[in-house]
């Protein structure tokens, strides 16, 4: 009895979203248009929402690459919001490395928090960093030849893939790399 007083509710209330949404962006492939001062967004966190990767644009690089085996380097990854409305970044990014058929995902920095939240206000970037330690070229036990990454960010599902910019990256075990993702941080002024 209870479940088609249930979908009608559900199926009316994605009605009304839809209603409320339906303004338009310039067709940028963001998040509606919402400029979080009518429609569904009524709320402080609804106004801001998570970031996704609809929402956002990514700039990897300039690295700061390792010159020789043993030495660290860092792999900057530039996160933009694209649109007006401010939206959230709770967590870490998911970041793998992969090297042909074979995947590693990163470890947080060392107090790197995944309680972390930080607001990214429209048009405004924030920046993680991917460190990492060089391995021995050749030398499959020692090194992978990574030649891509995949990011994901907190809270969205959407994976994005990038061209790895940098050498090969120290094997520590047959399942972890030497490599770990950071925070996000402010772009500096």
């Amino acid at each position: 009895m209870r479940t088609a007083p249930t979908a009608i509710a559900a199926a009316l209330l994605a009605a009304l979203t839809l209603t409320a949404c339906s303004g338009s962006d310039g067709g940028d492939g963001g998040d509606g248009g919402n400029d979080g001062k009518t429609g569904a967004a009524t709320t402080e966190s609804a106004r801001k929402g998570a970031c996704t990767a609809a929402r956002v644009g990514f700039e990897v690089g300039p690295s700061s690459a390792a010159p020789a085996a043993g030495d660290e380097g860092a792999v900057p990854v530039t996160v933009t919001n694209k649109g007006d409305a401010a939206c959230t970044l709770k967590g870490l990014a998911g970041v793998d490395l992969v090297a042909g058929d074979k995947s590693w995902a990163l470890q947080p920095q060392e107090g790197a928090s995944e309680e972390t939240e930080v607001t990214l206000e429209g048009g405004q970037s924030m920046l993680l960093s991917i460190s990492y330690v060089r391995g021995v070229a050749g030398d499959p036990e020692k090194a992978a030849a990574v030649d891509e990454l995949k990011l994901t960010l907190p809270g969205d599902s959407k994976v994005s893939s990038f061209k790895w910019p940098d050498a090969e990256v120290a094997v520590k075990s047959e399942s972890t790399l030497e490599a770990t993702v950071g925070p996000f941080l402010p772009v500096g002024d």
